[in-house]
């Protein structure tokens, strides 16, 4: 019998990129082995990686998964002059208001460039993710897709699952409060879902019984940990928004934990409840927060070449028979620094 597997995707931004790579090496794997894809959730790039590749999956197998989501990230990649010139100055800006120098703060319903970003976003999205496809998710014999958001008049998490994940849902998701503008949906404005589930984990676990999975593989963006002591005003924000993005997968994964040890004291039925191994795959490099909005080709590029290798790494290490948690590389060498990108474009 193959083994269940639910694949979580956290949200950050342009590292996500990072999970476009460690999607398409995984998806092939999985369509040809001894694992079932049961679920896949994502918030924020994470959930649009994972509808893209699902979508590409439902379409055309393997190959699908693969051209999606290179296809998706090659247009999210600013490429042409006005979009680098507009993503340098996005990018360096941000830069600057965290170094505590005076930029404007605005909202975004002031920035004609927000209309553009979102029109765009939108634009790509129609492009690349087939929502006739995902509609046959309702099917429990196919995996099961979550996608997070925060439902801002409600004041609470809100999930769209299968075919009830539309564009609308995809852009609620990314809808970063300080750049985009809210998404409504059904009477409701919505947020990015890093304020809430990052990524959703529980919906992947309360679920058919065919969808239940043995094995939870997290594709984990912000570092867990850190060496020393951040003291300088750029250190100070990139470290706090890294614990932010981390506050809500490390209470629900200590949740499945707990969940594993009252199983294996005997405190839960076995036929109710089912033991999830959890595994991480996590980005090796600690990247500077305003360099979540750089979308320059290079930088994409790179971070898509790196999923690829941690994926690689990851389902070796699975071949060699690894039980635990597998983290590609560490967040926290001591020969590491700190990278901020060129963000000028290439």
């Amino acid at each position: 019998m193959p083994t269940n597997v639910a694949i979580a995707c956290q949200g950050g931004g342009s590292h996500t990129a990072f999970t476009a790579g460690v999607l398409r090496t995984l998806l092939p794997e999985l369509a040809d082995s001894d694992y079932r894809l049961v679920g896949l959730s994502g918030t924020s790039g994470g959930a649009i990686s994972a509808a893209a590749g699902l979508s590409g999956y439902l379409d055309d197998g393997a190959e699908g998964a693969v051209d999606t989501l290179d296809a998706l990230w090659g247009d999210i990649a600013a490429d042409e002059a006005f979009e680098t010139w507009l993503n340098a100055w996005l990018v360096q800006g941000m830069s600057a208001h965290h170094w505590s120098f005076p930029t404007p703060t605005v909202s975004p319903y002031d920035v004609p460039a927000t209309a553009y970003g979102e029109r765009k976003l939108r634009e790509i999205l129609d492009r690349h993710v087939d929502v006739e496809a995902l509609s046959a998710l309702a099917d429990p014999d196919t995996p099961h897709l979550v996608v997070g958001t925060v439902d801002i008049n409600a004041g609470r998490f809100e999930t769209f699952e299968d075919e009830h994940v539309t564009v609308d849902a995809l852009l609620a998701s990314s809808a970063v409060p300080t750049l985009f503008r809210a998404v409504e949906i059904d009477g409701h404005y919505h947020w990015d879902g890093l304020f809430s589930q990052n990524p959703p984990i529980q919906e992947l676990l309360h679920t058919d019984p065919e969808r239940k999975p043995e094995e939870l593989w997290v594709v984990q963006i912000n570092p867990q940990s850190s060496e020393g002591e951040p003291t300088d005003v750029a250190d100070i924000v990139d470290r706090r928004n890294e614990l932010a993005g981390n506050i809500s997968l490390n209470q629900e994964l200590r949740f499945v934990e707990t969940v594993n040890h009252w199983l294996a004291e005997g405190d839960l039925p076995a036929e109710k409840y089912t033991h999830t191994e959890i595994r991480r795959i996590s980005l090796d490099e600690r990247l500077s927060f305003e360099s979540k909005l750089d979308r320059s080709t290079a930088f994409i590029e790179r971070l898509t070449a790196r999923g690829i290798e941690a994926a690689e790494a990851f389902l070796g290490d699975l071949g060699d028979g690894h039980e635990h948690a597998v983290q590609f590389g560490s967040s926290h060498d001591e020969d590491r620094r700190r990278e901020r990108p060129d963000y000028g474009g290439e």
